[in-house]
């Protein structure tokens, strides 16, 4: 019965979609969009020494730089003008954020500016990106003439002019993916900056996956774990989709109120608080912080302060005091950033104006309370499950020689990206189907 049911909603899903034109324009959209983002990776920054470029790029693809290639499909290892991606709106935003959660001006203005004042934060974080593409142009600028090969530099022609090609080639690259995911949101599905992201991930997995059959064939591996591993994959994406969809309901009231001769309210509601509130970013904020100086120590050719390649070193992904580092950092920021999306007293304050009540709780004070400690108690949960699927992988990569493409962070993205789409798609025809039903009801009015 069940498998009947399922199968009928399926076709009646797959009909709505058919009917539904104005979805598939907003799909076609978005492939043309991404087709377009995928084409720039192919487009080389001027001044670039291809050749010496992909022997440094072959050298070093396990540190840095193929963390970073990972997240723009393998711009970096062509160093095209999307070599940055959107990470440096990524970042604005992050920090926007934080500082709108610590400056009670930007606080209010996102609390009390409405549509304006969400604009007015929108032009902020632009100019953040503006920004820090400028300064991570000028770094890469800097670090490409550091860079040397066997035959020379990755540059050919170093210098100020080159420097200043690289920038306002870099600055270029990011805002044109900023406005391209920008329309994305606007006239297709999902978000456009997170399917930019997505299909920079994901755009490298079909060669991945050859070079781990290639292993296979050539004996480097057993068929035996090649099965293994697909469902060590499988097993990984089930637990994130679990996770990510788990819930902690909070019981909440809404007293009886009478209006005129009728009797108002009385219902009760639950209230849903995510497992992990955070998101992705504890993983962003950590791997950030401790490839700083693997950053450093690579902008300067190794030619930096001793300090900087000695710390590198022990922080090179898979050590033993990364991972631990790795973990701690998840966790902690796991709780500084719930704090700030999720503010107890703010929702008991809410709460107690709409004249809801937690069942056993007095309003206010013990309300926040309250949720105060079940958020504590939700968030060691999730900051460990983030921990355990971003530390895993780093092991089998690092101590077993697992050629696993994904790492912690871009699985985690391609997961819930996915599942955001999806959604929408869904209520998309969800939509559609409603509408045909209200048309095929010819309701002629009167009694």
């Amino acid at each position: 019965m069940s498998i009947s049911t399922s199968q009928s909603n399926s076709q009646a899903q797959m009909g709505a979609f058919s009917r539904a034109k104005e979805l598939q324009k907003k799909l076609l959209f978005v492939l043309f969009a991404l087709i377009v983002f995928r084409l720039g990776t192919f487009i080389p920054i001027p001044g670039i020494d291809s050749n010496v470029f992909q022997e440094i790029f072959s050298q070093n693809s396990g540190g840095l730089l193929g963390m970073f290639d990972m997240f723009v499909g393998g711009a970096v290892q062509r160093m095209s003008i999307f070599a940055l991606g959107v990470m440096p709106y990524i970042s604005a935003s992050i920090i926007m954020s934080l500082l709108t959660a610590v400056n009670p001006t930007l606080e209010q203005l996102k609390k009390d500016g409405g549509e304006q004042g969400r604009q007015k934060i929108n032009q902020y974080t632009r100019y953040g990106t503006v920004f820090l593409a400028t300064l991570q142009g000028y770094g890469l600028a800097v670090g490409l003439e550091n860079m040397m090969g066997s035959t020379g530099s990755a540059v050919i022609d170093p210098g100020i002019f080159f420097r200043l090609t690289t920038v306002v080639t870099i600055i270029g690259g990011t805002l044109f993916l900023l406005w391209l995911g920008e329309q994305i949101t606007q006239r297709g599905v999902g978000n456009g900056v997170s399917l930019i992201i997505f299909s920079g991930i994901v755009a490298n997995l079909p060669a991945a996956v050859a070079s781990t059959l290639e292993l296979a064939r050539t004996g480097a591996l057993s068929p035996f774990f090649i099965i293994i591993l697909i469902l060590f994959v499988l097993l990984i994406f089930t637990f994130i989709v679990f996770m990510e969809r788990a819930q902690r309901k909070v019981f909440v009231q809404y007293p009886k109120r009478q209006v005129g001769n009728k009797m108002f309210g009385g219902e009760a509601s639950h209230m849903p608080l995510k497992l992990n509130m955070s998101g992705v970013i504890p993983a962003i904020f950590a791997s950030s912080v401790l490839l700083l100086p693997l950053t450093l120590s690579g902008l300067s050719g190794g030619r930096g302060p001793e300090s900087f390649n000695i710390l590198s070193n022990y922080l090179a992904p898979g050590k033993l005091l990364y991972l631990i580092l790795y973990l701690s950092l998840i966790m902690f920021f796991c709780f500084f950033y719930t704090s700030i999306v999720f503010n107890p007293k703010e929702t008991a304050d809410n709460l107690k104006k709409n004249g809801g009540f937690v069942p056993g709780i007095r309003p206010g004070e013990d309300t926040a309370n309250y949720f105060d400690y079940v958020i504590t108690r939700i968030t060691v949960v999730g900051a460990l499950y983030l921990g355990l699927v971003c530390i895993i992988p780093e092991i089998l990569r690092a101590k077993f020689s697992v050629p696993f493409y994904f790492g912690g962070t871009s699985l985690l993205i391609v997961v819930v990206v996915m599942m955001d789409t999806i959604g929408q798609i869904q209520s998309h025809l969800f939509a559609h189907r409603y509408e045909d039903l209200l048309k095929k009801t010819d309701f002629k009015g009167g009694l």
